[in-house]
């Protein structure tokens, strides 16, 4: 019975985590965070390439120029700028990217995929469709209601600084929730937002003076 009066007790104490719900939705999500680790490295070793260097290449991607640089980069993926530096020196001495470097500080430069970086990036994108086929499965409710939970999740390790750059909904200046956060309302868009709506990754987000860390 000690595991259960223990102050901090471990999500992967089976002992406790088979009692808490909570702690088998932690194990769950942990376990899924592993499926994408794994899907990532099997999606790498068929280019030759990194976890992290995949992860560069699809955010490059998909994101706009002022995104496409290493001190962003850093913020993006946790890393440090030379770790960062040192992923985009290989990805360019593999004809993946170019560089181009800002005329008012040749320090500083935007990040473009070459068309041999895009045609990976594009393969290697789709390594999340094993764990999308599940999700495609669920009721509607049942998505809107994962969706939400796991943005309230985000949100916290962002509030935590567990996590950094976050471009959702719910850290946006022009987001406005109601008073019990059962409804949402873009600003930018000035229309009311249902649950599907709310998104993950929004290109004109604009971080809120309170969320800057």
């Amino acid at each position: 019975m000690g595991y259960f009066h223990s102050m901090n007790p471990s999500d992967f104490d089976l002992a406790y985590q088979n009692q808490s719900t909570e702690s088998k939705i932690v194990a769950s999500l942990e376990r899924i965070a592993q499926a994408f680790r794994v899907l990532l490295w099997q999606e790498s070793k068929a280019f030759s390439l990194s976890p992290i260097q995949v992860q560069v290449l699809i955010f490059l991607l998909y994101h706009s120029s002022e995104k496409r640089k290493v001190s962003y980069l850093a913020d993006e993926f946790n890393m440090t700028k030379a770790t960062i530096s040192d992923t985009i020196k290989t990805l360019e001495q593999k004809n993946l990217i170019t560089k181009e470097y800002e005329p008012h500080d040749t320090r500083s430069y935007i990040i473009h995929l070459t068309k041999k970086g895009k045609d990976i990036a594009g393969k290697t994108s789709l390594f999340t469709k094993e764990i999308r086929t599940p999700v495609d499965q669920l009721h509607p409710d049942d998505k809107e209601g994962l969706l939400l939970s796991l943005l309230n999740i985000i949100r916290h390790l962002n509030r935590s600084e567990v996590i950094t750059i976050q471009r959702m909904c719910m850290t946006c200046t022009y987001y406005r929730p109601s008073a019990k956060g059962q409804k949402h309302f873009c600003k930018l868009l000035n229309q009311p937002l249902y649950t599907k709506d709310l998104r993950v990754d929004c290109p004109e987000h604009k971080i809120r003076a309170d969320m800057q860390l």
